[in-house]
């Protein structure tokens, strides 16, 4: 069966390529520009694994365009019948080269699962912010128990100070993921995650659900404010404070309705213990 190949074809092939790459591209090229450090650390680890990677698979790719060059059937009207014979040297390259780069990457990634556990607070002189997260359908309620205050669809804190986020869900599970910062988290209903993070430049950045949840999880996105200074930070505490807005169990049923495209909302007053409440709810239904 012989194929044609025409500019058609190859025209076809690279828009479904370039197609494919660009799914999802504004997560991806975040991804590729870090801003903190466990950030930095983890897309360091993704060029390592594929730079490793890459070398199995473009020798590969090379000789099998070499191959099908060589060997296609507008040149080669005869039978070919190649004369097999064993090569020691084939056999020790084509089994150690694999072998020594899978103990490579499973040692890479052991040190660096240890080292990059989310767990882990990050060493600094500054004393972390503690935030609590809360996925609902399909948005996110962020609390500051230091504060008494909440938000939903964004959060801030000051460059180079450690964030501690408590994570769960009031409905299904959800990915929490701030692409720049590093380290995505599963939030579960009735269970309790914890992820470090920490921007070490003045921005803003996007914050997404990163496991689908429902039919707006595309939409549950939320703004991350990262400021340059503790007084800016402050100023955005004390904006929300200023809101008429309270968060207590009456409320909270309403912002827990499902809803999309939500814009940020401000809570000057917070029910004491809503995130470790809604945790107990659902270990009590268990």
């Amino acid at each position: 069966m012989k194929i044609k190949i025409n500019k058609q074809t190859i025209y076809n092939f690279i828009i479904s390529i370039i197609t494919i790459l660009l799914t999802g591209c504004s997560e991806k090229i975040a991804l590729m520009h870090p801003q903190g450090t466990i950030g930095k650390e983890e897309k360091s680890l993704i060029l390592i694994a594929i730079t490793i990677m890459l070398i199995i698979i473009i020798p590969v790719i090379i000789m099998e365009l070499i191959f099908c060059i060589k060997y296609r059937n507008s040149i080669n009207k005869k039978y070919y019948k190649p004369n097999w014979h064993h090569s020691n040297i084939i056999e020790f390259t084509i089994w150690t080269i694999p072998i020594l780069i899978i103990i490579f990457l499973a040692t890479l990634t052991w040190i660096s699962t240890k080292k990059l556990d989310p767990n882990n607070p990050i060493q600094s002189d500054k004393h972390p912010i503690l935030i609590q997260v809360i996925s609902l359908d399909w948005k996110w309620l962020f609390i500051y128990p230091k504060y008494n205050i909440a938000t939903i669809n964004e959060i801030s804190f000051p460059i180079n100070t450690p964030v501690q986020f408590q994570i769960t869900s009031s409905s299904v599970m959800n990915s929490f993921f701030i692409p720049q910062l590093g380290s995505q988290i599963y939030a579960m209903n009735g269970m309790k995650s914890t992820l470090h993070l920490i921007a070490n430049q003045t921005g803003t950045y996007q914050g997404i659900s990163s496991n689908f949840s429902g039919s707006g999880f595309s939409k549950m996105k939320f703004t991350v404010l990262a400021k340059d200074t503790k007084n800016d930070f402050k100023t955005w505490i004390q904006n929300i404070k200023n809101s008429t807005n309270i968060l207590d169990d009456i409320n909270y049923q309403k912002i827990q309705q499902p809803s999309t495209h939500n814009t940020p909302i401000y809570f000057s007053y917070v029910k004491k213990n809503l995130f470790n409440n809604i945790i107990n709810n659902f270990k009590n239904t268990f």
